[in-house]
Parts: structure tokens; sequence; C-alpha cells
């Protein structure tokens, strides 16, 4: 949106995050705009424990998913939570966990719940400006935390900080055309969103086919025996898992020894386990540990594999090694042998992740594991290691296809959320006079543009 859109007259506020505003909007402190509500759940009576999840809101705990804090036993000890009160989560507001609740209910201590002062602000307008970016990111320079996104804000650090508000009319102006374009916006990112998650089912897809039946269609068929196998290409080779592989163990060198840690050896823990070829990892430790341990070297061109944590909820996480590494205990090495191509073997368990998952079992203290005897035992048709390579090179070709495809619409995706960031900070904070708006048709197409 060019110059016209702007206002008339504008007025210095000698505050860096948000500059020059219009001339007639106030200036106002946020104790002034918003109440802090520190009312907390002592008689553990309200059990309706909420969650915020950043760039999604405020939503009941339950459908979070295995993401994050988990809910706690005791609630008598969190804050209560009204609907139309904003929540913002203190260590992460900065990188969008924030969100007006939709119900009442309570929530975790370290969130901080503001109810809007109406004679000031609408209640939605004060979603707006604490959805502003630049405002989140200059609170966050207020946290002390250890990480940069982990740094804890407070009230105390609110409250001082002044921000611009125009005349309640106006506010209304605003909220309009921000709900209008925003919506537009929204659709546009869901869409592509959708198109993703079609993609990578796609790609799933792919891996399971050819791992599973081979290239090509008219190859001479049998039945496996195994059910959730069907039919396989009539070549292919018998054989139990356990059979086409040695396993290795990990552990955790003494967290108190710091000759084990910082060395350069990667040691390699279930959150490392986020793409297909590894050979880093957040953590490192030294040759002693190798030595003085349970963890040992796992050498390159071995699959690892998550075998306990709540990932294996949903998701088995494999990665074949490109260098030697170690892994925790949580995880098992997959050494190939003689009769699997490791990266066959790779793509092989991505393939068969749904059948992995019904090997999976809750323990006694509540963590989801792989029942490790009966997967060793787990019935598989292999093809001749030549067929491996030719399947493995038709994967290959397709998923760079596929993913190229996931990569342009996740770079869609965060142009238009850029886009949706900037629209909302200049109306918030004035760059734009949107007082005579009437939804345009062709707004949304300015915005993608680039003329905000």
């Amino acid at each position: 949106m060019g110059k016209q859109h702007e206002y008339s007259e504008y007025q210095s506020t000698g505050i860096a995050w948000c500059g020059k505003v219009p001339a007639h909007w106030s200036l106002v402190p946020c104790r002034a705009a918003v109440d802090h509500v520190a009312e907390k759940n002592h008689d553990g009576k309200v059990q309706n424990y909420l969650s915020v999840m950043a760039n999604v809101g405020v939503i009941p705990y339950e459908e979070k998913g295995d993401i994050g804090n988990k809910k706690p036993d005791d609630l008598s000890k969190c804050k209560l939570v009204r609907k139309g009160q904003l929540v913002i989560n203190s260590m992460n507001y900065s990188i969008g966990s924030y969100g007006m609740s939709d119900y009442d209910g309570v929530c975790s201590p370290v969130y901080i719940i503001l109810q809007a002062n109406t004679d000031t602000l609408h209640k939605r307008f004060a979603l707006r400006v604490f959805e502003n970016t630049p405002f989140q990111k200059h609170l966050a320079t207020f946290g002390n935390g250890i990480l940069a996104h982990r740094a804890a804000i407070g009230w105390d650090d609110i409250k001082g900080q002044y921000i611009p508000v125009p005349p309640m009319e106006e506010q209304e102006k605003i909220l309009h055309f921000l709900d209008h374009e925003t919506a537009k916006i929204d659709t546009l990112i869901e869409k592509q969103q959708q198109l993703i998650k079609l993609l990578k089912e796609k790609r799933q897809a792919v891996i399971s086919h050819a791992v599973t039946k081979g290239l090509n269609p008219q190859a001479p068929m049998k039945d496996s025996g195994v059910e959730w196998l069907g039919e396989v290409p009539e070549h292919w080779k018998l054989t139990l898992f356990k059979y086409l592989v040695s396993q290795m163990g990990g552990g955790t060198p003494d967290k108190g020894n710091v000759s084990f840690w910082n060395g350069d050896i990667p040691w390699v823990s279930p959150k490392d386990m986020k793409v297909d070829y590894i050979s880093t990892s957040q953590d490192f430790i030294t040759d002693a540990a190798v030595k003085n341990s349970s963890t040992k070297l796992v050498p390159e061109q071995s699959i690892l594999m998550v075998v306990r944590g709540m990932i294996l909820i949903h998701s088995v996480p494999v990665a074949l090694t490109t260098k030697p590494v170690t892994i925790n205990q949580d995880m098992k090495a997959l050494i190939p042998n003689k009769d699997i191509q490791a990266e066959f073997l790779l793509f092989f368990l991505k393939g068969i992740k749904d059948y992995i998952l019904d090997f999976v079992e809750t323990s006694a203290h509540g963590t989801k594991c792989l029942r490790t005897e009966d997967f060793e035992n787990m019935q598989l048709f292999v093809p001749p290691i030549d067929e491996q390579v030719a399947i493995l090179s038709s994967i290959k070709t397709s998923l760079d296809k596929l993913d190229s495809l996931i990569q342009k619409a996740g770079q869609a995706i965060t142009l238009m959320s850029e886009r949706r960031s900037a629209l909302i900070s200049a109306a918030v904070t004035g760059k734009i006079d949107v007082r005579n708006w009437q939804a345009p048709s062709t707004s949304i197409t300015k915005i993608l543009e680039g003329e905000v």
C-alpha cells in the first residue's frame, strides 16, 4: 500500500519499535490499557486446562498433541483464565505464543493473563496490539532466559511500555480492515498447508509402494502371507528382520564428568532425528566418554532408530549415518549386512512406518517403546541388491520433485505470514489510514505483491 494510505499528520513517539504515529492518537502505558490478572485456582475445582501454541493461540490441552509441557497433576497452582482475556506464554511470547481465550479454564502459572481496559481498548484491538511482531521483539529484550527464544518476560516488563492507541471508533475500523485482510491471507496459507499435507502423504505412498511392491507392475506376484503386506514380487526373498542387521544400543555418559562432554563426537538423541541423513547433533562427547561409558561409536552407513519416547505415538524416526556417531539409550543403531543396502533399508523402514507402529507399546513408566523382540522377528520380503539400487534411485527421483513442491509451498507460507505480520504492524501503529476502507477485492493482491 502506497503513501496515499498514510495519515496527513504524525507525531514522533521516541519509541524505536513503533516510530511515528498519527498526531491524534494517544500514547499510553500498557498498565492503562490492560489489567494484569493473577487469580489462582486455589481449590482446584476448575479442570479445563488450557495451552498456548505458537501461531495457533489458546486451545484446550487435549487438542495440543504430544508437544511441549505436560499437564500438571495438581491444578491448584494454575491461573484462572476467562473467555476474552489475553494469554501470553512468558517463555515463548517472542515466537508467537499468545492469544485471546475462547474458553474459561486454567493455565500454567508461567503464563501472563491480561484483561483489556475497555474504556481504552476494544478487547480484540488489545489482541492485535500484542500480535504486533515489532512489539513482541521489543518485549523479548527484557527476557532473562538462557536461550533467546526461551527468555521469560513478566508483567513488570510489560506494564510500563507505551503503546499507541487510536480513538475507539478508529479501533473498530482498523479491526474490520484487519479481520477482512488477514482472513484472506489465512485462507491462502491454509490452502498451502493442505497442499503440503497432500504432498507429504504422496511422498509416503511413493516410498511404501516402491519398497513393498517394486517398480515393475507386470512382475509376477505371490501372496506374502503377511496381512498388512498383501502380494509381493514372486522373486523377493522371505526373511526375518533380525537376519538383515546387527544392532547396537546407546547410553548417556556421566553428565557430571566435564571431560566427557563438548568433544567432537556427535551424541545423537531423539531430538536430533528430524532428518533423513545424520552427521551432527546438538550434543557432542569426547573419546574418553566413548571409552568409559555404555555408549559406543556407531559406524557410518548405519540406520539410527528411535525406540523409546512419546514420538512413537505417531512416528518412528529413522536416519542414515554419514559419519561415525554415538547415540543415547532411547535409540538403536541397525547395521545392515550384505543382503540389504543401507540407504534402501532407510527408505524401507520409512515405507513400513505404519506397520512398525503396531510394535509400539506403553512401558511401565508411561512412555512409548518398541517391542524389540517382536520387531526383530518381523517377516519381510527383500529384493536382490541390484533391484534395491534401482528402487532407491526411483524413490529419490520422485522425492526430489515432491520435496521441491513442498519447499515452494513452505516458502509461499513464509512470504504470506510475513505480509500478514507487516499488515498488522502497519495498521496498529498508524502507518496506513484505513478510516475510509471498504473491503476492496484487490487488496489481497496488493499485499502479496509487497505494497505494504
